[in-house]
């Protein structure tokens, strides 16, 4: 079963008068492009932070977020009102100067801001309890993404086995017409030379020439590439995650097959059938990408 790119997870727990809360979210990217925004208690865990995101996600744009709120006012640090002043004049001037929309609800921004709440030494400290408990949070909200990741790639998978039969079903519509190219291009030079009838010609000649004219129209080979490719799209689908960068191979071979069959087809409606091919295939290429 294959697993999406994309994924979404949230993970909260109450510690001592705490709520630590992580939140983690990817999109689809051709390696592992990760960014974190840490709280300050935390941040010598960052390492091992980044190690458990590594390990789990593999690929994507990965977005994480770990922060903690103080439930119990008793123990709550102090709000830096000049810093909360100063952060609140420059979004006001950024928001005037680049016509960006001010926050709906400036309080909420200005809290989670860097150094806002300050503390002393004590409270600062991070114990070793406090982090299992941070640690714990962290691990499931990846597992909440991870399960995000494969609810999506159920759905992928569905999508994709219902192309790829639309792109089987349209290449067995291409079988009728190729006895009826062949008898028009037979027709189309015989019917030529007839209306010519001063000209001279070597039937024996002319039914090597077509041979080798219709030989170079066959498009059988490029049949069969094309319904290997398809159930070898299917079998890697099979093979479980990590398979987005082959499956996109195998989707850009599918397209070399299908793009020769549109060149050798001199016939309108087999033409047709191509570029519904490619349709669906461009539909395949599209969602592949979000492939791990």
């Amino acid at each position: 079963m294959i697993l999406s790119m994309t994924g979404y997870g949230k993970a909260s727990a109450e510690f001592q008068g705490k709520k630590i809360t992580a939140e983690v979210k990817s999109l689809n990217s051709k390696a592992l492009d990760l960014s974190t925004r840490i709280a300050s208690v935390y941040r010598e865990k960052e390492m091992e932070v980044r190690a458990m995101l590594t390990q789990s996600l593999e690929r994507g744009k990965v977005e994480f977020c770990l922060w903690v709120e103080q439930l119990d006012h008793v123990n709550a640090g102090l709000i830096n009102g000049e810093l909360v002043s100063a952060y609140y004049c420059q979004m006001e001037e950024i928001s005037q100067r680049y016509g960006i929309p001010a926050p709906a609800d400036y309080w909420q921004t200005l809290m989670r801001m860097p150094d806002v709440l300050s503390r002393s030494e004590t409270q600062q400290e991070l114990s070793e309890e406090e982090w299992q408990v941070a640690r714990d949070v962290v691990q499931n909200a990846i597992g909440q993404l991870m399960t995000f990741r494969q609810q999506e790639g159920e759905a992928l998978q569905k999508k994709f086995e219902e192309k790829l039969d639309n792109i089987a079903a349209l290449l067995a519509g291409i079988e009728p017409y190729e006895k009826m190219r062949v008898e028009k291009i037979r027709q189309r030079i015989t019917e030529g030379l007839a209306s010519i009838p001063e000209v001279q010609y070597d039937r024996n000649r002319l039914e090597q020439e077509m041979i080798y004219y219709i030989e170079k129209l066959d498009i059988n080979e490029e049949k069969q590439r094309l319904a290997n490719h398809l159930d070898y799209f299917r079998k890697t689908m099979d093979e479980g995650h990590g398979q987005g960068k082959k499956l996109g191979f195998i989707a850009q071979e599918m397209g070399r097959e299908i793009n020769t069959t549109g060149s050798k087809s001199n016939l309108a409606e087999m033409q047709n059938l191509v570029v519904k091919m490619k349709d669906e295939l461009e539909q395949i290429k599209e969602q592949v990408l979000n492939v791990m």
